[in-house]
């Protein structure tokens, strides 16, 4: 009878457990995790000197650092919000999300009690109004580097990075100094200690110039607050990050050609004179690095896989900027996401153009065309980042995407990139579409996606297989559009044309019914949604 009533017991807990709405919530939270790939983030540092071993666990304690001060601005109180999280799923997702909002799903809330994301994430009061910050008078409030909170009597403040983080920014600059005297490349330390004044004073343009002028570091660290995503409200502060980068020397010198090609490249822009008329620096640099370290911004969500610093259009116009390829994630993306993507989406008999090569090049381009068109906006309305507010980043990024392609099919005119089959790259970057666009369209990224997508289908650069649900890249059609865009682009923002944006992006910037059809196969396939890494000391066997 007792075995009766155990089993009894134990069947109507099974039943409970099936029916019960937390065990379906944290099987379908494990889903999501488990969506994201884990890789591990290593390279080979036996080129490193002595010294240089010896500064990565200085950088590493950094960057954790860094972690920490992102949080605060993308949530709030991490260690209160995590702490109150009972499951292993949830736990894991929200660290993959730096909060209860899920990045690359329009931040919707995937857990109970909490609403949507604020645009302005923490930078700004919750309850603040655009109209109470137009009539704030402070000389700092679009300030990259402060953020706004309510004062005692409700009034708003602008307070400076450097005084709200001043705890985590003095010990950082002391790690960073610590660092610098072991550097043995001069350009490196001079760097870091100028990195480190800044997160003390707010003013990181004398770092920035420094970061430019290095070129023979072996290591690299980017950090402190970098770009501005996070802020979707106005798209004017900054969010903390770090990367810790080892130089891939062999594959950077093969690129380090292509920049003084850049201002044969701005005169060779598809627009009229007057948007191209600023001069991009020829100094820039092309580098090829393994990433060892992901810390904060860079960490949410979707993994950088390319940067494009810095920010500043005066270091821009000065210098240009430093594009870095971070091959070893472009390379798991790539083998674990965009070549089984191409076998749901792309043509059978096209599906020979997904090339890593193209992968690579259309990314690196991507970098590269954010130095170029221009900073300045042609009628006095100020920068084309103050003229077009919150539509800035995404118009941007849809500029840089498709320049990018632009500039491929230009230096394979030019003879710069050997035998090539510009159909490669065009069809690696459809495919490369369908791979961002599963991000959603809620970031600046997704958006450009989305904007790019509906206007190469409106020209035709592409079509569709009803029955198969498959793309055929049109060769024609797509170099047309391709160029129609890059002028669109270039000539809205060189207007400051802040209507315009709004209205593309409006009417193209969101998912619709057919592509999410698409997009809902892939995900049914199996295929990960992006990466996650295991990152480390540990992993460098230091």
């Amino acid at each position: 009878m007792r075995k009766l009533l155990l089993i009894a017991t134990a069947v109507i807990l099974v039943m409970l457990s099936a029916c019960n709405p937390k065990t379906d919530m944290s099987k379908e939270i494990q889903s999501k995790v488990d969506a994201f790939v884990e890789v591990e983030l290593t390279t080979d540092v036996s080129h490193l000197s002595e010294k240089e071993k010896q500064m990565l666990p200085l950088l590493f304690e950094a960057a954790q650092i860094i972690d920490g001060i992102f949080w605060s601005q993308a949530y709030g109180d991490k260690e209160e919000f995590l702490s109150e999280i009972e499951d292993d799923a949830t736990l894991a997702f929200a660290k993959i999300n730096y909060g209860p909002w899920e990045r690359l799903k329009d931040n919707k809330p995937f857990i109970d009690g909490y609403g949507k994301k604020p645009l302005g994430a923490n930078f700004y009061p919750t309850d603040m109004t655009r109209e109470e910050f137009d009539a704030f008078e402070s000389d700092n409030k679009t300030s990259l580097y402060s953020v706004i909170r309510r004062s005692a009597d409700g009034s708003l403040v602008s307070i400076p990075y450097s005084e709200v983080y001043k705890e985590q920014h003095n010990k950082l600059a002391e790690l960073i100094r610590k660092a610098a005297e072991l550097a043995e490349d001069e350009g490196l330390k001079n760097y870091l200690n100028l990195k480190a004044e800044a997160l003390l004073t707010d003013d990181y343009l004398a770092s920035d110039m420094a970061w430019m002028d290095m070129k023979t570091n072996n290591i690299d660290f980017i950090v402190g607050p970098t770009e501005n995503y996070e802020d979707m409200l106005f798209n004017y502060k900054t969010a903390h990050e770090a990367f810790i980068l080892v130089k891939d020397i062999e594959w950077s010198q093969r690129l380090s050609h292509f920049a003084a090609l850049l201002p044969e490249l701005q005169e060779s822009l598809p627009v009229a004179k007057q948007y191209k008329a600023e001069v991009p620096g020829s100094d820039s640099d092309l580098g090829v690095y393994d990433a060892i370290y992901y810390a904060g911004d860079c960490n949410a969500g979707s993994k950088t896989i390319a940067i494009n610093l810095p920010n500043d259009p005066i270091v821009h116009v000065e210098k240009g900027s430093r594009k870095l390829q971070l091959k070893n994630s472009m390379q798991y993306k790539f083998d674990k996401i965009v070549v089984p993507i191409s076998k749901v989406v792309i043509a059978e008999e096209q599906r020979k153009h997904v090339k890593f090569e193209a992968f690579f090049e259309n990314t690196m381009f991507h970098e590269v065309a954010h130095g170029l068109g221009i900073k300045n906006t042609i009628n006095n309305s100020g920068t084309v980042r103050q003229a077009l507010k919150e539509a800035y980043s995404p118009i941007e990024e849809n500029k840089a995407d498709i320049l990018g392609l632009f500039m491929v099919t230009k230096l394979a005119e030019m003879g710069e990139l050997g035998e090539k089959d510009l159909m490669d790259n065009y069809v690696t970057f459809m495919t490369g579409i369908f791979r961002s666009v599963r991000f959603g369209a809620a970031s600046a990224h997704g958006k450009a996606n989305m904007v790019r997508f509906y206007y190469f289908q409106e020209k035709g650069a592409f079509t569709r297989n009803p029955e198969t649900g498959t793309y055929t890249v049109n060769f024609n059609k797509m170099t047309e559009a391709m160029h129609s865009l890059a002028e669109k682009n270039l000539v809205m923002q060189g207007d400051g044309n802040y209507q315009e944006a709004k209205k593309m992006l409006k009417e193209m910037g969101y998912i619709k019914d057919e592509l999410q059809a698409d997009l809902d196969r892939i995900n049914k396939s199996n295929i990960p949604i992006d990466i996650v890494f295991k990152q480390g000391l540990e992993m460098l066997n230091l």
